[in-house]
C-alpha cells in the first residue's frame, strides 16, 4: 500500500492511539484531532511511551465533535479519515443526549468535512453495541447484517449513540455523500495495552478487577477483541476497494464469562492479581440490586447469556486474523500494573 494522508479523530483515545501507532509504523502521514492543542504534548508523550516511530509524520489540529470550527482544517488534503472519536459511557447516564448528540452530530460533522475536502473514504469506528443489543436471547450468531433494537431490553445511552450515529452515517452517504466512501468497524469489547494513563472502554473491567472495585462478578459473558487487531482492521480497510460500503464485525471466538476473565488475569499475574474476584454474584442478587442501583440495571437482560458472533467477513474480505482473547486481557492487565509473570 502506498503511503496515505490519514486523519484520525480523537487522537488521545485508546483505539485512536493504536491506529496512530500502526499508521506511523507503516509509513503513513497522520493528522489527528484533539479538543485542545494544549493537550498535544501529553498526547505525544503517551504515544512515545507506547513505542511511536516516525513522530515527525504526526501532526495535531484542534476540533470538537460539538462544534464546526477546526474540521475543515483537519480534513484538508486528507485521503482517508478514521473517525474513531466518540463518547464512551456505557451504563446509566443522567442525560442520554450527553452521549447521543456528540456521537451522531460529530459523525455528521466529520463526514461533511471529509466530503467537502475531497477525501476518498471515511472508516467509522462503530461498535458491537450497534449490532446485538435489544434482541431476545437465542442461539443466533450475530453478523454485520444485524442492528441493535433501540427500544429493546438493556439498550443504554451508549448503545443508542453508536446505533444512531452509524445509521446517520449510512443515510448521509446515500443522500449527500457525493462519491465519498464509507466503511464501518464493529468491534466487540476492546481490551489491550493502555496508551498513557487513562483506562477506557472495556479495559475498565480489567481495572476494576485489579483494584478490588469488583469483589464479585455478575454472571455475564463478554466477547473480547484486542485493540491492536481493531487498529489493524481499520488500516487494512484504508484503500481496499472491497471494503467500501461495508460493515465489519470485529470479534474473536466465544464470549468469556467475567469469572473466566478474572481467572486469566490471576494465572498470568499471580500475586499482582490477588484482588481479582473469584466468586460470581447470584443472578437473583443482581436483579435485586438493580432495583436500587441504576448502574446495575443494564446487566440484568444479559445475565447468563453468551452472545455468539462471526468474524468471517473481516477474515474473508480484509484478510484479518485476530489474536486470542487471552492476549488482549493479559496485555491490558500488565500495562496497568507494569509487571507480568
Amino acid at each position: 500500500m502506498s503511503p496515505q494522508r490519514v486523519l484520525v479523530t480523537g487522537g488521545s483515545g485508546f483505539i485512536a492511539g493504536h491506529c496512530i501507532l500502526q499508521l506511523l509504523e507503516q509509513g503513513h502521514l497522520v493528522r489527528s484531532t484533539i479538543r485542545s492543542l494544549a493537550k498535544e504534548a501529553t498526547a505525544r508523550g503517551f504515544l512515545e511511551g507506547a513505542g511511536m516511530v516516525h513522530s515527525d509524520k504526526l501532526s495535531f489540529v484542534a476540533a470538537d465533535l460539538l462544534h464546526d470550527e477546526g474540521w475543515a482544517e483537519a480534513a484538508a488534503d486528507i485521503d482517508v479519515v478514521l473517525h474513531v472519536a466518540s463518547p464512551v459511557q456505557p451504563g446509566a447516564v443522567a442525560n442520554e443526549d450527553d452521549v447521543i448528540v456528540p456521537a451522531r452530530e460529530g459523525t455528521l460533522r466529520v463526514l461533511r468535512a471529509a466530503r467537502d475536502a475531497g477525501a476518498k473514504r471515511v472508516i467509522l469506528t462503530s461498535a458491537f453495541h450497534a449490532v446485538s443489543w435489544g434482541h431476545p436471547h437465542s442461539d443466533h450468531v450475530f453478523t454485520e447484517t444485524d442492528w441493535t433494537i433501540l427500544d429493546g431490553p438493556g439498550v443504554d445511552a451508549y448503545g443508542k449513540s453508536k446505533t444512531l450515529a452509524e445509521r446517520a452515517a449510512w443515510d448521509f452517504i446515500a443522500a449527500e455523500g457525493r462519491g465519498l466512501e464509507l466503511t464501518t468497524m464493529l468491534p466487540v469489547a476492546v481490551m489491550g495495552p493502555v496508551v498513557g494513563k487513562d483506562v477506557s472502554g472495556s479495559n475498565h473491567i480489567v481495572r476494576h478487577m485489579l483494584d478490588g472495585a469488583m469483589p464479585v462478578v455478575p454472571n455475564l459473558f463478554i466477547p473480547v477483541v484486542d485493540v491492536r487487531d481493531v487498529a489493524s482492521a481499520h488500516i487494512m480497510a484504508l484503500t481496499d476497494p472491497a471494503a467500501a460500503g461495508e460493515r465489519f464485525l470485529l470479534s474473536n471466538g466465544r464470549a468469556l464469562a467475567l469469572k473466566e476473565i478474572g481467572a486469566i488475569i490471576r494465572a498470568a499475574l499471580g500475586d499482582a492479581a490477588k484482588r481479582v474476584p473469584t466468586r460470581t454474584m447470584p443472578d437473583v442478587l443482581v436483579r435485586v440490586a438493580a432495583r436500587f442501583n441504576a448502574g446495575m440495571r443494564p446487566f440484568v437482560p444479559d445475565l447468563g447469556y453468551a452472545k455468539r458472533t462471526s468474524n468471517d467477513k473481516a477474515r474473508r474480505v480484509l484478510g484479518w486474523t485476530p489474536r486470542a482473547p487471552r492476549e488482549a486481557i493479559v496485555a491490558a492487565a500488565t500495562s496497568m500494573i507494569g509487571t507480568a509473570r
